[in-house]
């Protein structure tokens, strides 16, 4: 059996919920508030079948911020979210539990610019990666592009993300042809679960809103 893992990025107050992340996402509110709510519920089943969880934070504290990033918040007037001990960097609707791996990213997208987090997806022999998080196209993307390139399978759990600039059907198609993602939905578990199994449709769900 393929060892699978959830991969939870971002759900953090920041980008979830409160002035910063309605400031930010241009879509409907409530769209944002029910994916948040399917990626919690995620976490539920996969806890409840035995697959591992990761959790992938964001801090964006100045001090963290190389030249470029700066500088492009300084263009766009934009100030740093999930700063380190805020609201705003806490999680949003799930809990790390005692044991569960959580990775911190210093001002960066990609998961894996962090150290421990592929280092900690090898030692486990997770081959699988499912994610679920925001935003589909900037953190989730960026992570899930890189975990392909290295080698892992990706399953994207299209109602528990949403995309920041794209549509999420737009994001979903992207990553299913480039990256050979799966599509399902959280409440098929099943179908997380290998990706060297079965190709008929129980394992390849296509989400479009």
């Amino acid at each position: 059996m393929t060892r699978t893992a959830l991969v939870v990025v971002d759900l953090q107050n920041d980008f979830c919920t409160g002035p910063v992340a309605t400031a930010r996402y241009s879509k409907d509110p409530a769209h944002l508030d029910a994916v948040t709510t399917n990626a919690a519920r995620a976490v539920d089943l996969a806890r409840d079948r035995g697959t591992e969880v990761v959790f992938v934070r964001f801090v964006g504290d100045v001090e963290h911020q190389g030249p470029s990033w700066r500088r492009r918040n300084e263009r766009g007037g934009r100030a740093p979210t999930c700063r380190e001990g805020t609201w705003g960097a806490r999680f949003h609707k799930v809990t790390p539990q005692p044991g569960e791996f959580v990775v911190t990213k210093h001002a960066c997208f990609d998961a894996f610019l962090t150290s421990g987090f592929e280092q900690h997806l090898r030692r486990r022999g997770i081959e699988h990666l499912v994610f679920a998080g925001v935003y589909a196209d900037v953190c989730v993307d960026s992570t899930a592009r890189t975990a392909f390139q290295k080698g892992w399978h990706i399953t994207l759990l299209v109602d528990c993300t949403t995309s920041l600039l794209q549509r999420d059907e737009d994001t979903a198609r992207f990553m299913a042809d480039l990256y050979g993602a799966r599509t399902t939905t959280h409440d098929r578990p099943d179908t997380w679960c290998d990706p060297l199994g079965r190709e008929d449709d129980q394992c390849s769900v296509r989400a479009s809103r």
